[in-house]
């Protein structure tokens, strides 16, 4: 994963508290990752029966804006609460929220959104929103879930796929900067019968199984483990739910990664009911990775 070194952290806000919490771990992010703050609110203008154009009130296109300023504004301050050294700069950008929010992951580090908003952000975690955008940014993506704890381990989602490559290494970047350990999560389910011909599951030796996916596992932390030897690792081998897997473990840790997509028992992870359970449920921030273009473009 290469990103350029003088990517921003990302926040959106749009005046409630939860932007603001999603705020105050931005600013932490952007300290110990030795990046920029930008605070981005998406503006635009609310609904209405009829088609607008440009707008026929400029007293309350004034206000509009300016209670747009005034977001920006108080979040920068509470940025600055936490770290007063902060490089933040401030921005409102007219557009709606995805669009302005995949438009800044092409040149971020990271995109912080809140667990619930107003406005632009309105919904955002059952809603579209946080979806579309963990599912197409070019960077990953934090959802914060209230204000985090400060101990506890990085617990990350592990499937063997080419996007959990990407999150486990997320997630050992992350440990490290944290100065914690990392639980790599592997869930498992019995094999079932989709099609005529398919094997019984009643055929299939399940302690043979379970050695695969415990290879599965060590071989997808095997190469991150040796790159950062300061991270003790934990493997947690559940046999199970990984949605459920996932939001348990996440009770005891400051931070959940998973993969933006997977195979297997992760599979689908942010367009099933997988993905709307940890981050309906999860405890902890929740970051989810999709792979970042290098330098190059690939």
């Amino acid at each position: 994963m290469t990103i350029n070194t003088g990517a921003p952290v990302v926040v959106g806000v749009d005046g409630s508290d939860s932007a603001l919490e999603a705020v105050r771990v931005a600013a932490r992010e952007a300290e110990h990752r030795h990046r920029p703050l930008r605070v981005v609110h998406a503006f635009s203008w609310p609904l209405t029966a009829a088609e607008l154009g440009p707008a026929p009130f400029p007293a309350q296109a004034e206000g509009l804006r300016g209670e747009a300023e005034q977001f920006v504004s108080q979040a920068l301050a509470e940025a600055r609460k936490v770290n007063p050294e902060v490089r933040a700069s401030g921005v409102v950008v007219d557009g709606s929220a995805t669009l302005v929010l995949l438009d800044e992951s092409r040149d971020a580090a990271l995109v912080v959104l809140g667990h619930r908003g107003l406005g632009g952000f309105a919904d955002l975690l059952i809603g579209s929103v946080t979806v579309q955008v963990s599912a197409r940014a070019e960077c990953p993506v934090l959802v914060v879930h209230g204000e985090p704890r400060a101990d506890g381990p990085v617990v990350v989602g592990v499937d063997g796929s080419e996007l959990s490559t990407e999150a486990v290494g997320f997630a050992f970047e992350e440990a490290s900067h944290r100065g914690t350990s990392l639980v790599a999560v592997h869930a498992w389910l019995n094999p079932v019968v989709l099609f005529p011909g398919d094997v019984s599951p009643l055929m299939v030796d399940l302690s043979t199984l379970a050695e695969e996916e415990e290879r599965v596992l060590a071989e997808s932390v095997a190469g991150h483990a040796e790159r950062y030897p300061d991270v003790s690792v934990r493997h947690e081998l559940v046999h199970g739910s990984p949605a459920q897997a996932l939001v348990e473990q996440s009770r005891d840790a400051q931070l959940v990664v998973v993969g933006a997509h997977g195979r297997g028992a992760l599979g689908g992870l942010l367009l099933g009911s997988v993905s709307h359970t940890v981050l309906h449920h999860a405890h902890s921030p929740l970051a989810i990775v999709r792979h970042v273009r290098t330098a190059d473009g690939s």
